[in-house]
């Protein structure tokens, strides 16, 4: 009597664990399809976003285009002195879009660490986080709240008056951000900056009627709002097909886990049933041998 049921422990322990595995599996099935359901919802309104942000952003490049003209025929070059260096970096507060935050980042600490006399000014909250840690004194100002609607010119101004009136002076200033290429692909820019003095000592500046100080500054203050803004159009239709990008991807690899899940879930289903099938007929031939 005591080897028999000691037989049937051993059973009753591969069934249950059968069942506890198939039930696991069918879990994480259940949330991978979830997940999926998820990216491909964003993946949907990122395309959306980013056919918006292409078409706008057509409309902003005279905007950069034209001040970095006038800087190239001025010769507008870097003033001479230990007042530091500027960097604008933008990005957003929204992740989830590939390597577009991080490759700003990056070079923003290969910048520091070549020249620790640098301020930043960061327009996003991502990059914020990448610098915070180690380079927290070197940021000089961060804007958030960006990215989560279309960027305008009143924004880039709001936040170019908010540099001047910071009153941060520097010898050489950049702005970092990502150029748009292909819906695949974007390239990490940087666009030179030049602060007032540098651009009222330029050599061919003279060629310009009717420039005085007042024009001068005046100018000053709108360039660096065309130049932010049209950073930032650049900088979100990168982000947005990055997106778009990154949620097919993750749209595609949850699919082919969702086959193997699904695979090795009626595998382990069907090794239930056939274990359970020998069980029953082991017994009913044990039966009908005593008989």
């Amino acid at each position: 009597m005591f080897s028999r049921s000691a037989a049937i422990i051993p059973q009753c322990s591969q069934q249950v664990r059968g069942m506890a595995t198939l039930k696991m599996i069918s879990i994480r099935l259940k949330s991978v399809k979830n997940i999926q359901k998820i990216t491909q919802s964003m993946k949907m309104v990122s395309a959306a976003k980013y056919t918006k942000a292409e078409r706008e952003l057509k409309l902003a490049r005279p905007y950069g285009i034209g001040s970095q003209e006038f800087y190239k025929k001025a010769e507008v070059k870097d003033e001479e002195g230990e007042k530091g260096q500027l960097i604008i970096a933008i990005s957003s507060d929204r992740g989830l879009c590939g390597a577009v935050h991080s490759s700003i980042g990056r070079i923003v600490k290969a910048d520091i660490a070549a020249n620790p006399n640098t301020k930043v000014v960061i327009v996003g909250d991502k990059v914020r986080n990448i610098l915070q840690r180690l380079y927290a004194k070197n940021i000089a100002m961060v804007v958030t709240e960006v990215g989560r609607k279309p960027a305008v010119f009143g924004d880039a101004a709001v936040v170019a008056q908010s540099i001047i009136n910071s009153g941060i002076e520097f010898s050489k200033g950049k702005i970092l951000f990502n150029a748009f290429r292909t819906v695949v692909s974007f390239r990490t820019t940087e666009m030179p900056l030049y602060s007032q003095s540098a651009v009222a000592n330029a050599s061919k500046l003279p060629v310009y009627d009717s420039l005085d100080s007042d024009v001068i500054q005046s100018y000053t203050e709108f360039s660096l709002a065309s130049l932010l803004f049209y950073s930032m159009k650049e900088n979100a239709t990168s982000e947005q097909s990055s997106r778009m990008t990154a949620m097919d991807n993750a749209s595609k690899n949850a699919g082919e886990m969702i086959d193997k899940l699904t695979m090795t879930f009626n595998r382990t289903r069907q090794a239930v049933i056939t274990r359970e099938l020998i069980e029953i007929i082991s017994g009913a031939a044990a039966l009908e041998t005593k008989n």
